[in-house]
């Protein structure tokens, strides 16, 4: 079969580990045939780590060079098609995919997370452009229910970071268990007392647990530096690990007893390494996983304001609590493949 060039469009490049992750999966899911072009923010980090063809998605030639040379153009994975952070973000992925429909490309929306939809002119462009894909598949119920709304056909399957390999974590294993895994990004309502009461039970924590405190930012611009802002209060062994490679983002949970996280990456990548999770929402689609899987936790704004509160929380739950069963992995690994298996149909 003659190889099919496909320009895969996402938040890609840009330091996200929960974006670089979806990349991965799409990667590893596409049909042999298909050779990918990546629009990515950085296109020699990209090349480099997946060993594919990119350009510069902020370079308006090169994208639309690529566009007009490929035969598929994909949206690959994520809440890219959102108003809520950004009004401008959405128009530039609804108007690539445009430029690619009216182009004849065939055109795959893969994996979406979709919403929330805030501006109605926002709203009409995303349902006129999802009407004219050639295939979509989503990944909750909420962007279920919203092309349902529209009358606009669907494949609904969990997120394919699921069924995303994770390789092993250098030297992990050197430091001392039991581990913990610690993720929390900047918010508008992750206030300063919010990380204040937080670092102070996570101190009572780990007096009264004596684990390792792994502190594992997943975007580097959002993440970091409330880690280093926690770390040197710590008591006990804690060590931030800023893992770019999302399959060893994945495999570090591997080696950990339990992960309190913000991202929804974070706590899906644990979940499947048969890892406790305990979330701290600060999205829908955190609070959607969370009430899916029984996954115990907190909107932030919920966060109790007594840190001894928060500690005894966690410890009742390191204690008592139960990460998913083998049979839940396995069914929503075998499920989130389902992605796959869209991608092969549009492409055949």
């Amino acid at each position: 079969m003659a190889l099919t060039q496909a320009v895969l469009c996402g938040y890609y490049g840009m330091g996200n580990g929960g974006d670089e992750a979806l990349l991965a999966s799409l990667l590893q899911m596409l049909p042999s045939h298909v050779s990918p072009l990546v629009l990515s923010g950085n296109p020699e980090q990209t090349r480099d780590r997946y060993r594919v063809a990119a350009v510069n998605r902020k370079d308006p030639m090169a994208v639309v060079q690529a566009i007009r040379q490929s035969q598929v153009f994909i949206w690959g994975g994520g809440s890219l098609i959102q108003d809520a952070t950004s009004a401008l973000s959405p128009l530039y992925y609804l108007g690539l995919m445009q430029l690619a429909q009216k182009l004849g490309l065939t055109t795959i929306a893969w994996a979406q997370g979709i919403g929330p939809l805030k501006r109605s002119h926002t709203r009409w462009l995303a349902h006129h452009t999802f009407a004219n894909c050639t295939a979509i598949s989503v990944r909750d119920s909420g962007s279920a229910a919203l092309l349902s709304d529209w009358d606009i056909p669907f494949t609904l399957s969990p997120d394919p970071v699921w069924a995303m390999e994770s390789q092993p974590v250098e030297r992990l294993w050197d430091l001392p268990a039991p581990r913990v895994a610690v993720n929390l990004r900047s918010h508008p309502q992750l206030t300063p007392a919010h990380i204040t009461r937080l670092t102070q039970a996570l101190i009572a924590f780990q007096k009264a647990t004596q684990t390792c405190i792994l502190l594992v930012p997943f975007q580097k611009s959002q993440d970091l530096a409330i880690a280093e802002a926690i770390q040197p209060q710590l008591p006990g062994i804690s060590k931030i690990l800023m893992l770019e490679d999302p399959m060893r983002l994945k495999g570090l949970f591997r080696g950990v007893e339990m992960a309190i996280a913000m991202r929804l990456h974070g706590l899906i990548m644990a979940a499947a390494e048969d890892c406790r999770c305990f979330a701290l929402s600060y999205d829908p689609k955190v609070s959607r996983l969370m009430h899916d899987l029984s996954i115990p936790g907190w909107e932030l704004e919920q966060i109790p304001d007594n840190p001894n509160t928060i500690c005894q929380t966690w410890l009742d739950y390191y204690a008592n609590g139960t990460p998913l069963s083998p049979d839940q992995i396995r069914f929503l690994v075998d499920r989130a493949l389902i992605h796959q298996e869209v991608l092969q149909k549009a492409l055949s």
